[in-house]
């Protein structure tokens, strides 16, 4: 009694649903066997009686459902085979049970006679076919519902331990990056090095603080980029320029993107105090990171790794990705705007 409970509070909106096609059957049936209407067209009672009937073969369907190993999505042949044995099962049962009954009001005759046999096994053969439909109908729907559920938070979870990854690789390129400038400064100034230690210490602290982070507005994002580019002006002067034309604007990107953009441009171009390279922060449809283009001479090898991994990033939280144009004269990079989730 217990399970049939459960299962009722388990598919009660199922249960609601037969109940209430069930009502709407029985009204109908009676409606077409006489020409006035009465209180006894209305009366639940057959309704019910379907719905006691319904039960019997959910708790038949699913107990098959329980002993088939199934697969984890929709099967024609599993659905075919369960609703199979279910209805021979759920017949058997309306057959005996309807006998026991016949046995105790002593209607066995009246019952049990081979007209009267053939009609109610039809009919317990349809309402076997309608509900039992019904019902795997349903059943699957929520399966399917549920595994497809667990495919996107297995997804999810799966692009978490995909970005934390990138992230780690992205931490030690940026931290390896600023202690060679670090090296560098000390061998020319003493003073400038210990200025500039100090404040990438600062900047570095931030760093840790988005490091478990997917997503950061481009304001907290912008003013690192121009904290970081300042700590760069103690090695390069103005050889480099930034400019940025932003205000007041919504939207989330990948904690370090404009850091390792500015990283970009100063690896693959040399500027100097006559000939400054140029960078340029904006807002069109997206956040445009642009530089003109001053090649060096003997410019090292690039992997691309880096900004691989960028874009790997972007690719498991947008669909929208990084775009890359390059001319002879300029380079851009175009960040797709990232909405709150």
């Amino acid at each position: 009694m217990e399970k049939v409970i459960r299962q009722l509070k388990r598919n009660r909106f199922f249960a609601l649903f037969v109940f209430l096609f069930a009502y709407a059957q029985s009204i109908q049936t009676r409606l077409w066997g006489t020409e006035e209407l009465n209180w006894f067209i209305f009366t639940p009672d057959a309704a019910l009686a379907k719905l006691v009937s319904a039960t019997i073969l959910v708790i038949i369907i699913s107990y098959f459902l329980r002993a088939k190993k199934q697969s984890k999505i929709f099967s024609s042949a599993e659905a075919f085979t369960i609703f199979a044995k279910s209805l021979v099962v759920f017949l058997l049962w309306m057959k005996v049970m309807g006998f026991v009954i016949a046995l105790m009001f002593d209607t066995v005759d009246r019952n049990f006679n081979k007209e009267t046999f053939m009609y109610t096994a039809f009919s317990d053969l349809m309402d076997g076919f309608i509900y039992g439909s019904f019902f795997l109908v349903y059943y699957y729907y929520r399966k399917n519902k549920s595994h497809e559920q667990q495919l996107v938070n297995y997804n999810h979870a799966l692009s978490i331990s995909r970005i934390n990854q990138l992230k780690a690789q992205l931490n030690p390129h940026f931290l390896f990056n600023n202690l060679n400038v670090l090296d560098q400064l000390i061998e020319e100034d003493k003073h400038i090095a210990s200025n500039f230690l100090n404040e990438f210490a600062e900047i570095y602290r931030f760093v840790l603080q988005v490091s478990d982070k997917h997503l950061i507005s481009i304001q907290e994002e912008l003013a690192f980029a121009t904290k970081y580019f300042s700590l760069l002006k103690h090695k390069y002067g103005n050889a480099y320029v930034l400019e940025t034309h932003i205000s007041n604007v919504e939207g989330n990107i990948v904690p370090l993107t404009l850091q390792l953009l500015l990283e970009n441009v100063l690896k693959h171009n040399v500027g100097t105090e006559s000939k400054p390279v140029y960078i340029t922060i904006h807002l069109a449809e997206s956040l445009l990171v642009s530089n003109n283009i001053v090649p060096k001479r003997h410019a090292e090898i690039s992997t691309g790794k880096a900004l691989i991994n960028l874009q790997e990033q972007y690719a498991l939280l947008t669909s929208r990705q990084i775009e890359i144009i390059k001319t002879t004269e300029k380079f851009c990079v175009s960040i797709p705007l990232i909405p709150t989730l």
